[in-house]
């Protein structure tokens, strides 16, 4: 039993990674090793969690250190690599040793304070496996801090979300404001995107064809876009020399600093095009949607046609009376009770998260939840009360990975408009994210005899990891007290807080009694409306000139039939005309037959024509056109029988 569903968790995990990888990256157009990585590290990542309940039922060994490499040697090396503007394999891979060399330091001052502090305990013997303990406490430090600080928010986050989608008109006016924010951060990178082509022109003409580095300004110009090549291509002088000039050329250094911002521009250019788009047809449904509410009719009518043709399951299954009672109808209820279900479960982790250290009595509910099923030897449950657990708190933390935004440094945009920076370190924060949280999980259901001080075996998840037992004062301290600020960061949450402080800071953010708030969410209705009104003139525009095809098509094809029918009729008369004028004739045929004979008779006597080779002339001016120099015999017996008695 638990081999086979160690076979379909593999596979199931390998195509959900597989999933969320096509649904933010872009296959065709990023790198393979970019999308390789990424690829592995989020699947090693849900791999080890979903794999982690057989690991506690069944005692299963699963390797896990692999994601420890990926996430320490790989991905970082990748990611300055991808980042680099180098135009060479070699430039970027200097480019991301010096960068990893910065970052591997502070590891290693990291764990350089952590050997100092164990070395002058004199009781303490290190030896290799608790040195190993150390460097992986070190990483689930800095990954617990950072995982209460996600678990927090998606507890409450995720929870409300769902509530808020129920309510239609509050969705829509957030959807407002989201318009006018976005169609800022557009404007924004068109004109951002507009400096860098400026630059980018400047350099294109003052480099000329026979440069040194001039295969370094083409690489740069094939990543503009199709546009502004077309624009710099008939700019361009490819017959002047660049040494006739005494110009200030850029460095090499200076190119490849413009090579990452042209990147830069292009990818952020693209993704608020893109999510514009997507913010429109949002807004369109969900405005459809308050419209349909008071339809009488309860057949869902949306306001413009689908851009593809309708499939069998909108014709058959999802018909517009299904589609009205959906949205209308049984949408809001269902998400208001999965939203009670769900807030239902973060009161649950949140109190085990502040109960977990107490063993005597367990107050851990999820603990509660695995003895009982233990005194029942009940497997079978135990597995599916630990999936359903570390489901949630995954849930939770990844999909605040997915939500989180650092400016533009760090963002995950769906749509295939994530970045390659953005995907490897969403790859990296998922390999330091997942050992704390299994371990957490294990301390939730007290399965980590580190925490719960019990004689219990050890699961093949903490015999690989290590125990904490090494340094006690992170074991019997910080990892049994910091998880209960996950109450704070729930109540901050709830309150918004955050959201308050980057109101303050001037950051723009959705605040239901604010001015500010208010003036962009009109703006957002006034730019919804004109984008409405533009996109309704272009679909008028299409029927109507698919109305005049049709209608001058039916108007040729009955012109067409009009002229079969009188060509048939004419040719009709034609057959009449001309038998008629053949009897006419037949009448003159018999009067006529004399001198039709005496005609030919005189034709007979008609002398023939010799094209002999003697007959021949050979002057072409004096033949004719056409006649190859052949005379009748006639005509040339005259002149030769004069000669015939010499």
């Amino acid at each position: 039993m638990s081999g086979a569903a160690l076979g379909i968790e593999i596979v199931v995990v390998f195509f959900l990674a597989l999933f969320l990888l096509h649904r933010y990256g872009d296959f065709k157009k990023q790198q393979r090793m970019v999308l390789f990585g990424t690829l592995l590290a989020w699947y090693l990542c849900f791999l080890i969690v979903f794999i982690l309940p057989l690991d506690v039922s069944t005692v299963i060994r699963i390797v896990v250190k692999n994601s420890v490499y990926v996430s320490r040697l790989l991905l970082p090396f990748m990611q300055s690599y991808a980042r680099s503007g180098g135009f060479s394999i070699t430039g970027k891979i200097k480019t991301a040793l010096i960068e990893n060399a910065i970052y591997y330091g502070t590891y290693l001052f990291i764990f350089g304070s952590l050997l100092i502090y164990v070395a002058v305990h004199p009781q303490w013997h290190l030896s290799w496996y608790e040195l190993q303990t150390i460097g992986i406490t070190a990483a689930n430090t800095w990954g617990l801090f950072l995982l209460v600080l996600l678990l927090g928010y998606g507890l409450v986050e995720i929870p409300r979300s769902y509530w808020e989608a129920s309510r239609q008109g509050h969705l829509l006016i957030k959807t407002y404001f989201k318009a006018a924010k976005l169609m800022t951060e557009k404007a924004d990178s068109e004109e951002n995107l507009e400096d860098v082509m400026e630059e980018v022109r400047k350099i294109n003409e003052s480099i000329k064809y026979n440069h040194p580095l001039r295969k370094n300004v083409d690489t740069i110009l094939r990543k503009c876009p199709v546009e502004y090549q077309e624009k710099m291509g008939r700019n361009m002088d490819d017959f002047e020399d660049f040494d006739d000039k005494q110009n200030t050329y850029p460095t090499e250094r200076s190119l490849s600093k413009l090579h990452k911002q042209v990147i830069y521009a292009v990818q952020r250019h693209n993704r608020t095009r893109v999510q514009w788009q997507i913010l429109l047809e949002q807004a369109f449904h969900l405005e459809d949607v308050a419209k349909n509410e008071t339809s009488t009719s309860r057949q869902f009518v949306h306001s413009f046609a689908p851009p593809e043709p309708v499939g069998w399951f909108r014709r058959y299954i999802y018909t517009p009376s299904v589609e009205w009672y959906w949205e209308c109808l049984l949408k809001q209820w269902f998400y208001r009770v999965l939203s009670v279900v769900l807030s239902l479960f973060s009161v649950a982790v949140v109190w085990s998260e502040c109960t977990f250290f107490s063993t005597r009595p367990v107050l851990s509910l999820f603990a509660v939840f695995i003895q009982l099923a233990e005194r029942d030897y009940n497997y079978l449950y135990i597995e599916m009360a630990c999936f359903i657990t570390i489901f949630f708190l995954c849930t939770c933390v990844y999909s605040t990975v997915f939500r989180i935004r650092v400016f533009n440094y760090y963002y995950l945009a769906s749509h295939h408009q994530t970045d390659a920076y953005s995907l490897q370190f969403s790859g990296m924060l998922f390999c330091r994210l997942t050992p704390p949280l299994c371990l957490n999980f294990l301390g939730l259901i007290h399965m980590d005899s580190a925490i719960s001080h019990q004689a219990k075996e050890q699961t093949a998840y903490t015999s690989i990891m290590g125990s904490m037992r090494v340094l006690s004062f992170i074991a019997n301290g910080f990892y049994i007290y910091y998880p209960m600020l996950i109450v704070i960061l729930c109540i901050a949450t709830y309150f918004s807080l955050g959201t308050r402080c980057l109101n303050l800071l001037g950051f723009q953010q959705f605040m239901g009694d604010n001015e500010l708030t208010s003036d962009l969410i009109d703006e957002g209705r006034e730019l919804l409306r004109r984008e409405r009104r533009k996109r309704q003139r272009i679909e008028d525009g299409e029927n109507r000139r698919r109305e005049w095809r049709e209608r001058y098509a039916q108007r040729d094809e009955t012109a067409a039939r009009n002229r079969m029918s009188m060509s048939e009729m004419k040719e009709t008369n034609y057959g009449e005309t001309l038998n008629s004028d053949t009897n006419r004739q037949a009448k003159y045929t018999r009067s006529s037959s004399q001198t039709g004979r005496d005609s030919i008779e005189l034709l007979q006597d008609a002398e023939p024509l010799d094209f002999n080779a003697a007959t021949l002339n050979d002057d072409p001016l004096q033949s004719e056109p056409g006649r190859h120099g052949g005379r009748y015999l006639s005509m040339s017996s005259s002149r030769s029988r004069i000669f015939d008695d010499v």
